[in-house]
């Protein structure tokens, strides 16, 4: 596309940032198996890391899943895995050394440990010690509180980070009696048990992994290692049972999956699929807040995939849905569509530590489904989403799109035919796209159209769920509603170069949201291969 206005150049030359590769763990795969040692015994009850390796408790596989025998027990070194100190951001240092000066151990844990391992960058920092919640909040006075009621957990503000800590005593006390230990328990440190009694309460294995960052010291006592060897999301306990007491995880074992690349055990798939519809009872934050993690952070595309093909895209959105049964997607279709290609471009900006506003994706989803209930031209697309970047200035987006000569992609059956439009005519087409925007928009976010709308729809699934909250609702309306009536908010200025502030694209600041979604659209419509066969055949 030739921008002949200077101020909008940027959008045919930015330079995107890459995705995150996806580590070889040649690590994992290399490193010879250690011989465990067993220690001695009677365990010194003394610093966390002063202990030996133990040998696993003979029941300790008994709750496992997918039938395995109980993991070996397994303490290796960081280094093993290339991991350095400068990995660990400033503001979870400065919890660790706080804590530690105070005599308490502590430990990273769950996903952040799994991505360092993997070379991948952490979407946060968790960190477990003993101290006891009440004196974690001592410990950061003013700058610490504590939330939940199920599973209590202190937020540490550092800057403009928020660090999460737990306790071994909160975890100790909310386990109950579902936790097996056999008499050769006996036979292993007071620490051991300790760090597996509290692994044996997480989610996933390959979420049950400690870090000692001072003593440079990974302890799985799940099997988690081996796990991310073969590239498995498994459950510490049988899934059936995991997932019934907290469905949730079944969006975060489908979040994980996304992110990683990784398959489930079949066990664990089956139930992922059978219990699919549990995840409609859980609190519309709780799924919202899921949701977000899947689309928001660089796994948008694989995460729809995964929604789909488990069967819990039709609990949760419901349109969406709708439209991969229209187009006859198969569940395990390695093929795409505009809706997946919509996301894949909206990935390549994202990671884990630069993720988008939530308005940003639920402007994409009523944006698409517009289109896929009535087809548009090219340049009718494309000038709306300049005027969406423009915050309005349709006569501006007009000359620009009326510019574009660049090929766009006709393999969307979203797209109609090319044809000549005069500016009068492309204004009212455009502003007509705003209006069917806004209704798709309304009607996925409102209960009573989300029931009356699904029930007109053929293979459609029942359901009024709807989680998007109103104020997110009123932030997209907003923009919307800029190009729908052609007058821009007062004060709006668009970007004018190709750099994205991804601090303010997390709050969902208007310029940052409308530059990325314009950016997104662009992309689809005009993707580089097309553009060079384009060149090729001038």
């Amino acid at each position: 596309m030739a921008l002949r206005t200077p101020e909008l150049r940027w959008l045919g030359s930015l330079t995107r940032p890459g995705r995150l590769a996806p580590s070889p763990l040649a690590a994992l795969a290399a490193s010879p198996r250690r011989r465990r040692r067993l220690p001695s015994p009677s365990p010194s009850p003394s610093p966390s890391d002063s202990s030996t390796p133990s040998t696993a408790p003979s029941s300790a596989g008994a709750p496992g899943a997918e039938g395995m025998e109980g993991p070996e027990w397994k303490k290796v070194s960081a280094k093993r895995f290339g991991i350095k100190e400068s990995m660990i951001p400033a503001e979870a240092w400065n919890v660790l050394h706080r804590l530690r000066s105070r005599g308490y151990d502590v430990y990273l844990v769950g996903g952040c440990v799994r991505d360092l391992i993997m070379k991948k960058t952490p979407k946060d920092f968790d960190i477990i010690t003993t101290a006891d919640l009440r004196q974690v909040k001592d410990t950061f006075s003013g700058s610490a509180v504590i939330v939940g009621r199920r599973f209590p957990i202190c937020h540490v503000h550092e800057n403009d980070s928020i660090v999460e800590v737990s306790s071994f005593h909160t975890c100790a006390r909310g386990s109950g009696g579902s936790q097996l230990y056999s008499s050769k328990s006996q036979s292993c440190s007071k620490n051991d048990f300790v760090r597996w009694k509290n692994c044996q309460g997480r989610d996933f294995t390959i979420n049950g992994l400690m870090f000692n960052p001072y003593s440079e010291k990974i302890y799985d006592y799940l099997g988690g290692i081996e796990d991310l060897k073969k590239a498995k999301v498994r459950t510490v306990i049988p899934a059936g049972t995991s997932f019934q007491e907290d469905c949730a995880r079944i969006l975060r074992a489908i979040r994980i999956a996304a992110r990683l690349g990784f398959s489930f055990p079949k066990e664990t798939a089956y139930y992922v699929r059978t219990l699919a519809s549990s995840v409609a009872r859980l609190d519309k934050g709780r799924i919202l807040m899921e949701m977000n993690y899947m689309l928001a952070y660089g796994s948008a595309e694989a995460s729809l995939r995964l929604l789909w093909r488990f069967g819990l895209l039709e609990h949760l959105l419901p349109f969406q849905a709708a439209y991969f049964s229209s187009t006859r997607f198969k569940r395990k279709d390695k093929g795409t569509n505009m809706l997946l290609v919509l996301f894949s471009k909206l990935d390549n900006f994202l990671a884990p530590n630069r993720p988008c506003h939530n308005s940003l994706w639920i402007s994409l989803l009523a944006f698409h489904e517009a289109l896929a209930r009535q087809p548009r031209d090219p340049l009718v697309v494309a000038t709306f989403a300049l005027a969406f970047y423009l915050g309005g200035d349709m006569s501006l987006a007009v000359d620009i799109g009326k510019s574009i000569n660049r090929q766009h992609d006709s393999g969307f059956r979203e797209l109609s035919e090319p044809k000549a439009w005069t500016d009068k005519h492309l204004v009212d087409e455009v502003q007509s796209f705003a209006a069917l925007m806004k209704r798709a928009l309304t009607e996925t976010t409102d209960e009573s159209f989300v029931a009356s709308a699904m029930s007109k729809i053929p293979q459609a699934p029942s359901s009024d769920l709807v989680f998007i909250p109103l104020q997110a609702y009123l932030k997209v309306l907003k923009f919307i509603e800029c190009v729908q009536y052609g007058k821009k908010e007062r004060g709006y200025e668009p970007k004018k170069d190709g750099k994205i502030n991804y601090h303010n694209l997390s709050y969902g600041k208007h310029s940052e949201i409308s530059n990325l979604f314009t950016l997104v659209v662009f992309d689809t419509l005009y993707p580089t291969n097309m553009e060079d066969q384009h060149d090729g055949n001038s």
